[in-house]
């Protein structure tokens, strides 16, 4: 083993063995900790959140009563809406699919890419904020090293998460019920000590509302109020990541998902409320180098022992910080997920579907890693800068999410029991939805949400191109499999297929010709024909290898990688029936993996081991105008191969196919 791959091994971890039996449900999260990995997003949320929303107030400090409630409502049609959803799309998939199932393709990548650029931020401004919280523990002189550590922790949780999802979550889990216990315990002893004050503060909400309606006017007080709203909507990102991770989810998965969508809603409705009540019942103002939560922690405490005073609010702050770093998961669970569905459809290059030895969508998880660092540094971890980028992007899915569940519900009106009920919860959660997007792009636009949209915009577009070019190369293609028609016609012209010959025996040092093929398709016909026309009467025994790589896209329970090494199989052995029937010994060699290099260099070792006069081919396509972004776009992994074989002393022909 090299230098490399041990340090692969102890940073990352071995590859996972593909032949356990429970590899599914040892990969799979339960409630609880898919409660952790992605209610974390949610809950840290209110690090951030409630502070955005009570200090846009500006003093007005008794309406935090009406945001509060207006926010409790939203996360509730929101988690219901969410929970119609996953029964409705057990396999997963989020708004992407939701959007492009119900609505149309086009609405599933505008869905997709407001995702991805959600995730990125999601990441971006949990670890920013998670520093902030973190520092504000730490003398002033500090806050120099806030972006260094803040991009190292960026670098951290994505080598972390190449170890895979339920790793990455396990290790939080202690962390996450100190921040649930602390945060539950402040708010409960908030509303205990202030109890006898609750009927003068219900008195001065009404007092303080009379007296701005007077001030400003009706319509004043609801911008206000909008205005602070739209500024807290950063606390609902997250919500969907369940409906999109549902595979990740023990089965049965639509139990386990709603059961996660209970926990997630519960916990982040009583916190955000529970948070801005608080802020209120003790006249929190902001403090420079302070976050707001840790200025109400120090008043709930002042009266209390120092030493247990000071103990609660590190814990309760150190916490808030690793919770926020946390949150961090839910970009590195759902978006790599996202642009695999997205490959899988080929709105994005193929490349992100792949899996790594770890079972983990590898490519997706550097993307979002290398995307949010980049975010991070540009943006200097400033929350504030990043508060205004962020959820413009989840409320385009979460409005074309519910109106495609609209859509459907009245499509299926008379075929579903109960639709009218199930109806006005997504279509009350379509009203609320949109009506935050219109307000979010208003409120934000000038402020830097211009960017937010054009970004998403230009990620539209490029997967727009990417759909093109596969498309193309597809139509290309088709004139290849042009081949599969004529073999077959010419088999029941000749009658090759009537007068089936007796088996050829094996000579295994006799010249073989040893194929890389993937299904029974113009590109492995193109390339056989072409070597027995190049080398006429060389070659006596024709092996093939066929490797069924496992994807996002296959990769979802043992039934799926069963059907898989079905196809594989059948497709290999119609090579092994068209050659046999033409005299020569053939045979076919099936492997899975997720690596088709690996697998293939495998199964060739062991082919060159049985027969030495063993030559390997593969056949390669070539594009006329082809560039970076093309080569992008599709494998090469034939030439890796090669250079495996001539390493191991054995020669392969790569044959060049023009489309």
């Amino acid at each position: 083993m090299n230098l490399f791959a041990s340090v692969k091994n102890v940073v990352i971890g071995r590859a996972r063995n593909l032949s356990d039996q429970r590899i599914f449900h040892n990969m799979s999260l339960v409630a609880l900790l898919a409660w952790v990995g992605l209610g974390a997003d949610g809950l840290s949320s209110s690090c951030y959140g409630p502070e955005a929303a009570f200090l846009a107030l500006k003093g007005h400090t008794h309406l935090s009563l009406f945001v509060a409630l207006a926010s409790v409502l939203t996360i509730v049609v929101i988690c219901a809406s969410y929970s119609q959803i996953i029964e409705l799309f057990p396999s997963g998939g989020g708004g992407y699919l939701v959007a492009s199932k119900l609505l149309s393709p086009t609405a599933g990548v505008v869905s997709g890419c407001a995702l991805i650029g959600d995730y990125i931020l999601t990441i971006a401004i949990s670890i920013a904020s998670g520093a902030d919280a973190f520092f504000s523990m730490l003398p002033m002189e500090w806050q120099v090293w806030k972006l260094k550590f803040s991009l190292g922790i960026v670098v951290a949780l994505t080598l972390l998460n190449l170890r895979g999802v339920k790793e990455s979550v396990i290790l939080w889990v202690p962390i996450f019920f100190v921040f649930v216990l602390t945060y539950t315990f402040a708010i409960i002893w908030a509303v205990t000590v202030h109890f006898g004050d609750l009927p003068a503060i219900a008195h001065g909400v009404a007092s303080d509302a009379h007296s701005d309606m007077a001030e400003v006017g009706i319509f004043g007080m609801l911008a206000l109020l909008l205005r602070a709203y739209s500024l807290g909507a950063g606390t609902y990102t997250g919500i969907e990541a369940v409906s999109n991770g549902l595979n990740a989810l023990r089965e049965p998965r639509v139990q386990t998902g709603k059961r996660t969508m209970i926990y997630m809603g519960v916990s982040l409705a009583f916190v955000v409320g529970g948070l801005l009540l608080a802020y209120l019942l003790y006249h929190v103002e902001h403090v420079e180098g302070q976050t707001l939560n840790a200025v109400l922690f120090e008043k709930i405490t002042a009266a209390w022992p120092p030493a247990l005073a000071h103990g609660f609010v590190i814990a309760a702050m150190v916490s808030s910080a690793a919770l926020l770093f946390i949150a961090a998961q839910t970009g590195f669970f759902g978006g790599p997920r996202v642009l695999a569905n997205m490959a899988v459809d080929r709105w994005m290059p193929t490349r992100f579907a792949t899996l790594s030895d770890r079972l983990v969508t590898q490519n997706g998880v550097l993307m979002m890693g290398g995307a949010a660092f980049l975010v991070v540094l540009l943006t200097g971890a400033s929350v504030d800068e990043l508060v205004v980028l962020y959820s413009i992007n989840v409320f385009v899915t979460f409005s074309l999410s519910q109106l495609g569940m609209v859509r459907h519900w009245w499509q299926e009106r008379a075929h579903t029991a109960g639709w009218k009920k199930k109806l006005f919860v997504n279509g009350f959660g379509l009203i609320l939805t949109s009506g935050i997007l219109v307000s979010l792009c208003i409120t934000k636009f000038f402020d830097g949400g211009w960017a937010t949209l054009f970004v998403t915009g230009a990620l539209v577009g490029v997967s727009f191109w990417v759909k093109h070019h596969y498309r193309q190369t597809q139509k290309k293609l088709y004139r290849l499999n042009e081949l599969v028609a004529a073999a077959l016609a010419d088999e029941a012209v000749s009658g090759v297929h009537k007068a089936p010959l007796a088996p050829v025996p094996c000579d295994p040092n006799a010249r073989t010709a040893v194929f890389m093929v993937n299904g029974f398709n113009g590109l492995g016909l193109h390339t056989l024909l072409a070597v027995v026309r190049m080398f006429p009467k060389v070659y006596t025994n024709f092996v093939f290898i066929q490797v069924g790589v496992l994807d996002a896209g296959n990769f979802k329970g043992a039934a799926e990688v069963d059907n898989l090494r079905e196809f594989s199989r059948a497709a290999v052995d119609r090579y092994v029936t068209y050659m046999s029937k033409r005299g020569f010994y053939s045979e076919a060699h099936v492997a899975l993996g997720t690596d088709i290099v690996d697998e293939a260099a495998h199964q060739c070792n062991i082919i060159a081991e049985k027969f030495p006069l063993a030559q390997f081919f593969a056949g390669q396509l070539v594009f006329k105008d082809e560039s970076f972004a093309t080569r992008w776009l599709h494998n090469h992994t034939v030439f890796e191969l090669q250079r495996r074989l001539y390493q191991n002393g054995r020669a392969m022909l790569i044959l060049p196919i023009q489309v």
